[in-house]
């Protein structure tokens, strides 16, 4: 049974994963008023959202290095404000160059706070003894979906850029602060030489093999060229397939943001009953559905189906590659969920190219059979996802 401690960090890094959602839907859904205000064409923009990704991968790699070291939590407690503060200083950017700069830190940001949460959740799932990671990012569902709702009624309010992202970094970075202490501490996440050898062995030469954690990394590659071509593409795609109206357009991401925090929220459970493998395989089949209705889609209502079974199948990857890293990390030292992490971001920004790319030679509804190729390809990758053993029980708390 998991201690009081355990129930703490667990609650602490609930927080943790809360306010990087709404951090990164503050600034994604105010993409089109920066474009606005500073006067950005769209290739520009195009450049301008690719900084993110980029620098992210190298915030992970960075993250990686100094967990295991010192632990995620001085991560997450350095780098959970500074992301904060990044938003606000792109609302508060006066021409291109401070934006830019602004995107830097948040992209590094984000790579850190991305790889550092994970590697919390991964230590807390080891101490509890069962699967209990989807939850986490169903939380950093929700918390988007608040992001949204709050950009929504700052615009209609009549507020600024600044003001929007003054207001909810103001309460993201209290709530980050205040669950940074109930992390868990280095003593905590870091298991014991001895201990790690005798779940599995120590990797040859001392370093850290790529080749178990592979099909991890190509999986959330694979997952994420899927959720930045909808993410990107998404409202596109109903516009200029299904000459959606206004009111229609927004549907197909909103579908697919619905239905990934469902998913999510009752994740864990099905997890525990079938196994991340089992998961995983079902996962990928019916993401390759969804893709393939969005590509033969006949009208808009089943389209916006499509968007919705993509997110189904979708959802449980992320958390699923996570888990799976830290399995095979036994020592706890966060290097594979950094390395895992890492793909996030090469997915997404092989996403925009691919999707963007197909769609300037053929349509967007042709665009969207590159993801459904990869999505199916997830479904081979999945024997990766099979622990070798059960989790092992939780050991006992430090006060």
């Amino acid at each position: 049974m998991p201690t009081p401690r355990d129930r703490r960090a667990r609650l602490a890094a609930f927080a943790v994963f809360f306010v990087q959602g709404l951090t990164f839907a503050t600034l994604l859904t105010q993409v089109a008023a920066l474009q606005k205000k500073h006067g950005l064409s769209d290739g520009e923009l195009s450049i301008l959202l690719l900084v993110v990704p980029v620098i992210a991968g190298a915030g992970s790699v960075l993250a990686g290095e100094i967990a295991k070291r010192y632990g995620s939590r001085v991560v997450l407690r350095v780098a959970q404000p500074l992301a904060g503060l990044a938003v606000v200083l792109a609302g508060l950017a006066a021409g291109v160059p401070e934006l830019v700069a602004a995107n830097v830190l948040f992209g590094l940001c984000l790579g850190a706070v991305d790889a550092g949460m994970n590697m919390q959740a991964v230590t807390i799932e080891r101490r509890y003894g069962r699967a209990i990671l989807t939850g986490f990012h169903a939380l950093w569902s929700a918390a988007a979906v608040v992001g949204a709702v709050w950009a929504s009624a700052a615009g209609g309010m009549g507020l600024g850029l600044p003001a929007t992202f003054a207001v909810a970094m103001i309460a993201g970075v209290a709530i980050a602060v205040l669950a940074g202490p109930a992390l868990c501490a280095p003593e905590e996440e870091h298991v014991r030489p001895a201990e790690a050898e005798s779940r599995t062995p120590a990797p040859a030469g001392g370093g850290f093999p790529w080749r178990p954690i592979l099909p991890l990394c190509l999986a959330m590659a694979f997952l994420y060229v899927g959720d930045a071509s909808i993410s990107n593409f998404g409202s596109v795609y109903m516009d200029k397939i299904m000459h959606g109206s206004a009111a229609v357009v927004p549907l197909a991401l909103g579908a697919y943001q619905a239905t990934t925090f469902v998913v999510r929220a009752g994740g864990d459970l099905a997890v525990r009953r079938y196994g991340p493998a089992a998961i995983v395989r079902v996962g990928g089949a019916l993401a390759a559905l969804g893709f393939a209705g969005i590509v033969a889609a006949p009208n808009e209502p089943l389209a916006i189906v499509a968007f919705g079974v993509t997110g189904v199948g979708l959802s449980v990857v992320a958390p699923q590659s996570f888990s799976a890293a830290g399995r095979l990390d036994p020592a706890g030292t966060g290097v594979a969920i950094a390395r895992v992490n890492m793909f996030n971001y090469v997915g997404f920004i092989v996403g925009a190219a691919l999707v963007g790319g197909i769609a300037d030679a053929a349509n967007y509804q042709v665009a969207f059979a590159a993801p459904l190729v990869l999505a199916a390809a997830i479904i081979l990758l999945a024997r990766g996802f099979q622990p070798s053993r059960s989790l092992p029980a939780p050991r006992p708390s430090e006060a």
